[in-house]
């Protein structure tokens, strides 16, 4: 039997084992279900704002995305950790998965986010106290990535990246309370508040129903990231 065949017998015996993690159709198909419920509620059910108008309507896919950005960074702050504690290639893992969807999602902020301010306030981008810490936060998200591909050896790449991970979280409470320490043009919270929600009844259900399917896409776009991450490990003890 040739060496090529034999790596290929291993990696298909570690991949039937029960620790990779398997795909979820089922996890897959509810979020399609709720995604395309948050378009329709988006459109067909939540009001139009009367001041703002049609843009308003961005609100559901940028808050959102903001929210799945927050989660991911919480994420690879919890796995940093106990990568630091236990030396565990799995959190590493987490880790770098999780900082690979949240940059997706960070993304979609700073893209929707200008759709929407350029007929509000005139302009694609101010440095308002918010904008500018999200984007320190999507630098650190891109340092963070660019840190794991330029480092050769996992054991040094997972600690330097661990480091970074938690050190880099600091800016995500920075961005959620930039608008009450600094006057900003950005909007002011509008859920948690005071008085409480400060939305039609209708807004706020599309807005709870965008954070449970993005939070449902970025579950299922782990679980997607952590199987090819198994498989290359599997793949790499084969070839050992």
């Amino acid at each position: 039997m040739s060496t090529k065949t034999s790596v290929t017998d291993r990696v298909e015996e570690h991949v039937s084992s029960p620790s990779p993690p398997r795909s979820r159709p089922a996890l897959w198909v509810v979020t399609f279900v709720a995604m395309v419920s948050l378009v329709v509620a988006a459109f067909a059910y939540a009001p139009e704002d009367l001041e703002q108008g049609p843009p308003q309507r961005i609100f559901y896919i940028h808050v959102p995305s903001a929210w799945v950005g927050f989660v991911a960074f919480f994420v690879v702050f919890v796995a940093s950790i106990a990568f630091l504690l236990t030396k565990s290639r799995r959190f590493d893992d987490i880790a770098a998965a999780s900082a690979e969807v949240g940059m997706v999602f960070t993304s979609a902020v700073l893209i929707t986010g200008p759709l929407w301010a350029r007929p509000i306030w005139g302009t694609y981008w101010s440095w308002d106290p918010r904008l500018t810490s999200f984007l320190v936060l999507w630098l650190t998200y891109l340092s963070y990535l660019l840190l794991r591909g330029y480092v050769p050896d996992p054991a040094r790449r997972a600690r330097f990246s661990a480091v970074l991970g938690i050190v880099g979280f600091l800016d995500v409470p920075i961005v959620y309370i930039s608008v009450r320490w600094w006057r900003a043009l950005h909007p002011e919270a509008v859920i948690f508040t005071d008085e409480g929600p400060q939305m039609p009844s209708e807004m706020l259900a599309t807005l709870l129903l965008g954070f449970a399917a993005f939070t449902l896409l970025y579950v299922s776009l782990m679980s997607l990231r952590l199987r090819v991450a198994r498989l290359r490990e599997a793949r790499e003890e084969a070839v050992l």
